[in-house]
């Protein structure tokens, strides 16, 4: 999945350090991001291949590091007319390589979503400001403290004998079959969730809810949390038309692989497909 990027490692622990020329910064606008265009390819810039026109050490979010090199974000920046440098919009990242930069780029980009919501202080109005301890914003006239969004959501393969329930979505971009997904609501267990979800959408009911895996997806700002279950029932769908434009019952044979397994649900489909769940 998005997220597997071994032999590489990824750090999220909370550093203050200056960025040095061979790490990587990361500029996002709105919906896309600054990379650079070479011999082999589009890469995420380092500071070193911007050091000669600008030194934005100062002003650089430190986000991560992945293996010994770290990355930064930088907003108050024009993108340099000179080398190759351009936005390129953020799904440029589901068909990345190597994949743990692409990993990094989206990733990123949830940080950047935070940091640009939470600029000023939603109790008191006051601007806010990086904690100097963790990875935080603080008002520095209330107190108040807010952390990285992160929106926890369940999605789920529902089996009925030897086939699969997928569904399209009635809006969005993504126009390809997927399994039913929602967000956690407030009280709600996962495993609730999973049968509200479904019942509010397809009209079924399901039993023998089971763990399978979790995934972050930044893409969302979304931790998904992955679960089989079984049809409890009359297998009968009742549509709700405003979330998807349709849904049915497929074979093993019937499902359409859509290049990598880049996320927990696609990860699911292919192994219904192969008999494995």
């Amino acid at each position: 999945m998005f997220q597997d990027i071994a032999p590489h490692t990824y750090d999220p622990v909370f550093r203050r350090k200056k960025p040095e020329d061979r790490d990587y910064l990361l500029h996002y606008e709105y919906n896309k991001i600054m990379l650079l265009k070479g011999e082999k390819g589009s890469a995420i810039p380092t500071f070193g291949e911007l050091r000669e026109e600008w030194d934005f050490s100062e002003q650089a979010q430190y986000l991560f590091s992945i293996d010994d090199r770290a990355y930064y974000c930088v907003t108050d920046m024009a993108v340099p007319e000179f080398g190759g440098f351009y936005m390129e919009p953020l799904t440029v990242f589901r068909n990345f390589e190597p994949l743990h930069q692409a990993f990094a780029g989206i990733t990123g980009s949830q940080l950047y979503r935070w940091m640009q919501s939470r600029r000023f202080c939603g109790c008191c109005g006051s601007k806010t400001e990086p904690s100097a301890r963790e990875r935080a914003l603080v008002c520095p006239s209330c107190g108040q403290t807010e952390y990285p969004k992160i929106s926890p959501a369940v999605i789920v393969a529902i089996t009925n004998g030897d086939k699969l329930l997928m569904s399209r979505y009635a809006g969005g971009a993504y126009r390809n079959y997927a399994l039913i997904a929602g967000f956690v609501e407030i009280g709600e267990t996962f495993e609730d969730c999973v049968r509200r979800e479904v019942m509010e959408e397809v009209g079924l009911r399901v039993k023998n809810i089971r763990y399978y895996k979790s995934q972050p997806w930044a893409f969302s700002d979304t931790e998904m949390v992955g679960f089989t279950a079984e049809l409890d029932g009359n297998d009968t769908i009742c549509l709700e038309e405003e979330e998807l434009c349709e849904a049915g019952w497929f074979t093993r044979d019937e499902i359409v692989e859509y290049g990598p397994c880049i996320s927990v649900g696609h990860e699911m489909m292919k192994a219904f497909k192969d008999g494995k769940i």
